[in-house]
């Protein structure tokens, strides 16, 4: 059987020095970011997309928990890619230890892409036919990476065509002091959008004035020209 080791030493012979300088500035990982603290390899997402599909079988989910525990930024997010294949080739008792990994460490989900690769793709997933109040307790987290994981788990209920929760979710995080929580709002309503153009405008007829502008740019990214425009001047 594999071990995270195997992993890492793979991944540290992908490594690029002048990446890692690249990556660390995109996702703040410098003094006052929101990444600051953290450490990257440079290793590109396509070779991590690689690593995962090679070792996603042979490795435990104990061995892919240390990953993530433990692991430099890139050795986390490939964790996370072979938890999304290990849960969706899974059983239901596999799929379950799948979750109940993440949600043990969401402190190690923290930046963007870490929960944008993860949540769509394992907490909604798991929730969808399940009691979801766990996303009301990540919404009113303190930590800015549990809110952004309950409002990118509603992407899998969006799938399915259920929109309820990413408008009550949506509410509890109208004003959100996060940009990256605005944006990630304003992302799930414009997905909304594009499957129910009636209901995404009928959840923001009475909260356009006052959500933030970020979060209503995202949200009508699609829309038309002008309709884009009535909504960012107020005259709707």
């Amino acid at each position: 059987m594999a071990t995270s080791v195997d992993v890492s030493r793979e991944l540290a012979s992908l490594a690029d020095p002048r990446r890692a300088e690249a990556s660390s500035r995109f996702l703040q990982m410098v003094p006052g970011g929101y990444g600051e603290g953290d450490r990257a390899l440079g290793v590109s997402v396509p070779d991590q997309r690689t690593v995962a599909a090679r070792y996603w079988r042979d490795l435990s989910l104990a061995e892919t928990a240390k990953l993530l525990i433990d692991g430099a930024h890139e050795e986390r997010l490939t964790s996370l890619l072979i938890l999304v294949r290990k849960f969706a080739k899974g059983d239901e008792q596999e799929r379950g230890q799948v979750f109940d990994i993440v949600l043990a460490n969401t402190d190690r989900i923290n930046n963007w892409d870490l929960v944008d690769s993860s949540a769509p793709y394992i907490v909604g997933p798991w929730l969808i036919d399940r009691d979801r109040s766990v996303l009301d307790r990540l919404a009113e987290s303190s930590l800015v990476w549990e809110r952004r994981i309950a409002i990118m788990a509603t992407f899998a209920f969006i799938r399915a065509g259920d929109f309820e929760w990413t408008f009550r979710l949506g509410d509890r995080l109208l004003h959100d002091p996060h940009d990256l929580v605005r944006k990630a709002v304003g992302w799930m309503l414009r997905e909304v959008g594009n499957r129910d153009r009636a209901a995404e405008e009928e959840f923001l007829a009475r909260r356009y004035r006052v959500m933030p502008r970020v979060m209503l740019r995202y949200a009508i990214e699609k829309f038309e020209p002008q309709r884009r425009r009535d909504y960012l001047a107020g005259a709707l």
